[in-house]
């Protein structure tokens, strides 16, 4: 959608005018020297058909050695069929090149914010970096220390850390010393962490002094197994007060103990393909959360699909990693580097970008110091980029705010065509492409759908593609990534080389393989990336996996698609997420949610109905600022929760709701009729009972909000 030009229609006219006789002058000689021929042949072109010749599939991506109808693909490096081998494939192949860097902190201070809190904010330095041969060798003496601790093959072996260099070293060293790694999110509360630990029989964790103190301590004697942790932090290096029989360790200790010739030289057990290398906890979104078991053969296939999308990957390239290690997103994309030699930079979302919470005025962010080139992001990182730069192009004087507007919506023309626009690059959008850096040339969206507008806008003013793509931690993270030359929005691309997709009837929502104008149903995912299914819960491994007649292994996803005549995927639905209201209407809750989050009153929200009502309710995280000024623009007074809390400001954010949904085209009956707003965001451990919806919000660890049962 183009923004508004609110100008003289003779200046408009004038204007459009200069750049038509720049571009006809320009066309010829950029149009041959540029490829942007080439590129639009390739966004146009069918990337993915049935097998079968049948609406409903398998489909197929069509740019696979040999065609449609050879087997998929599995394996990224001839040899390399293990996730030790990967690492071992860097090692040999790169072994002086960068690979995990860490910002050293330079210093921490307090700083009072108006309403009398206290914030940390921190100075960083350079990034510090190890290089491959390093990363290597760190990770073998602390699998072999861990094995000195009494850790076994095949044993279960847990982690519950933030995203950091010591999470990967930690995680390299279990799939060398053939020790499957228990993910578990580190915004988990107690007794999901707890029942996750217990499920899998957990005598060794892998944590932070920060979680240890304030999430694990507490849990300890519900851990009856537990008896070694392992602290990733070089301090303090004693732990009194801890029950006994559990030892804690720092990692240093751990590699210095593997380190000694005697421990070196015992013999390890290395994996196989069809081992288990990760048992990775949900979210919990649904309930309590599962353990997806996780060959080292099943994240070979996805990030052997995931690194085909990706064009010109090499070790010149730079990743900046921040996504909790924990998700299957993350994880994926960092072991795509890894295979390609190329370097990763740590970062956190307090301390990415220089307005980041945690970074103190003045001194830089994550992504200003490291530049890097590729990233993958959520949704809900997108949204607010997107809602700060328009924000800002609100306050800015008219001309400015002109030029941004006619320069956006020319190359909002320009790329449907195919035509890149370096002019505008360069002034008008530079600085906003700096925001992660300057240098970023492909993001990876994903985790959850991303809409149309915040997808345009990260297109236009970061100048680089947003590969939307599709997959759930059963999958690897792998099902569909869009071709970077593609810019339209709302699809999710066509098909991995690693995996193909068939689309399932769902009679109950009408949905089916034989729609007209494109085929409708659920997505169900097969090829070498699907996972081994649930750890110890047969009863879901045959709700939600099958094995076909050829032996492959195919997962419902429960998400329903629509597949469109190039091969490429829309995610239009989810069978759990639709609400049949009183009087008979459908709402896809999801859809609501995306649609408002764009929204600039709107920092996160959380929809929901139910089938003895009417009409949709809405639970608001406000966005401070906006919120702030309106209240003021009203009269109104006070702490941030008493506006918050104020009858009138719910009213009127609520009209801004309102009129935001109905610009986005939704129906009246899936726009929400009460809201609430909450002054504070929710972690899991909290989470909040509320009497207008009777039901527990929490927020997941890519930020989205979930419903839960009270």
């Amino acid at each position: 959608m183009k923004l508004k030009e609110d100008m003289n229609p003779l200046l408009l006219q004038v204007f459009r005018s200069v750049v038509w006789v720049c571009s006809f002058i320009t066309f010829l000689p950029w149009y041959f020297l540029s490829g942007a021929g080439t590129n639009l042949d390739r966004a146009r072109r069918v990337k993915a058909r049935s097998v079968s010749g049948r609406p409903a599939g398998p489909y197929r991506a069509t740019n696979r050695a040999g065609g449609i109808h050879q087997k998929l693909v599995w394996s990224l490096h001839l040899g390399v069929d293990t996730l030790d081998k990967v690492m071992v494939h860097g090692a040999t192949r790169f072994p002086e090149r960068d690979c995990l860097g860490t910002r050293e902190v330079l210093n921490e201070e307090d700083e009072l914010q108006p309403n009398g809190k206290v914030f940390k904010k921190v100075i960083l330095g350079e990034y510090q970096w190890m290089s491959y041969e390093e990363t290597y060798q760190a990770a073998v003496c602390f699998g072999s220390g861990l094995a000195a601790l009494g850790q076994r093959p095949q044993c279960n072996i847990a982690i519950f850390c933030e995203t950091r260099a010591e999470w990967m070293i930690a995680a390299q060293a279990c799939f060398i010393y053939n020790f499957p790694l228990v993910t578990l999110y580190s915004t988990l509360g107690g007794a999901a962490i707890a029942h996750g630990l217990n499920e899998t029989e957990i005598t060794h964790i892998i944590t932070s002094k920060d979680l240890l103190h304030s999430r694990l301590k507490a849990i300890l004697l519900e851990v009856p197994r537990l008896q070694h942790i392992i602290v990733v932090d070089s301090k303090p290096t004693s732990w009194p007060g801890f029950p006994r029989g559990i030892m804690v360790h720092n990692l240093v200790a751990v590699q210095e103990l593997g380190s000694r010739p005697d421990n070196m030289a015992v013999a390890r057990r290395q994996p196989l393909p069809s081992d288990i290398a990760v048992i990775m906890y949900t979210s919990g979104s649904t309930g309590i959360p599962k353990g997806v078991m996780i060959s080292h053969s099943n994240i070979i296939a996805g990030i052997t699909g995931m690194a085909e999308r990706i064009p010109d990957l090499d070790e010149t390239d730079t990743y900046i990693g921040y996504l909790p290690l924990a998700h299957v997103l993350e994880l994926s994309a960092e072991m795509v580097c890894i295979s390609h030699g190329c370097r990763i930079g740590y970062s956190s979302p307090q301390t990415l970008a220089d307005q980041s919470t945690k970074i103190k005025k003045g001194s830089k962010g994550d992504t200003s110091v490291l530049k890097p080139t590729l990233m993958a992001a959520v949704p809900e990182i997108m949204d607010r980029i997107y809602k700060n730069v328009m924000t800002k192009v609100e306050e800015m004087s008219s001309v400015q705010r002109t030029l941004f507007v006619l320069a956006y919506n020319y190359k909002m023309e320009q790329m449907t065509k195919g035509y890149r626009t370096p002019l505008c690059d360069s002034l008008v959008f530079r600085k906003v492409r700096s925001l992660l850096g300057g240098h970023m040339r492909v993001l990876l969206s994903g985790g959850a759908p991303l809409s149309a507008a915040t997808q345009r806008f990260m297109n236009i003013c970061l100048c680089c593609p947003v590969g939307q793509g599709y997959g759930l931690t059963e999958t690897c993270g792998a099902g569909t990534i869009s071709e970077m030359w593609d810019y339209s929005t709302g699809r999710v691309g066509a098909p991995l080389v690693c995996s193909e997709i068939t689309l399932k009837d769902w009679e109950e929502g009408g949905y089916y393989s034989t729609d007209k104008p494109n085929p409708r149903g659920e997505i169900v995912i097969g090829g070498p990336n699907v996972t081994m299914g649930y750890y110890k819960n047969e009863v879901k491994n045959r709700e939600d996996f099958f094995v076909d007649s050829n032996g492959q292994r195919w997962f419902c996803t429960g998400d329903i698609g629509e597949l469109h005549p190039d091969g490429c995927l829309k995610i239009i639905d989810r069978k759990k997420d639709l609400v049949k209201l009183q009087a008979g209407e459908y709402v896809s809750l999801g859809k609501v949610e995306a649609m408002l989050k764009n929204c600039p009153f709107v920092d996160n929200i959380c929809a929901y109905a139910n089938s003895d009502q009417s009409y949709v309710i809405g639970f608001v995280v406000p966005n401070q600022k906006q919120l702030t000024v309106l209240a003021e623009q009203r009269g109104l007074r006070g702490s941030w929760e008493e506006i918050c809390n104020n009858p009138d400001m719910e009213r009127d954010v609520l009209r801004i709701i309102t009129e935001a949904a109905l610009s986005a085209k939704l129906e009246r009956f899936e726009i929400p009729k009460k809201i609430r707003l909450s002054a504070e965001p929710w972690t899991p451990e909290t989470g909040l009972v509320t009497d207008a919806f009777k039901l527990k919000l929490t927020r997941t660890p890519n930020g989205s909000l979930i419903r839960c049962p009270v």
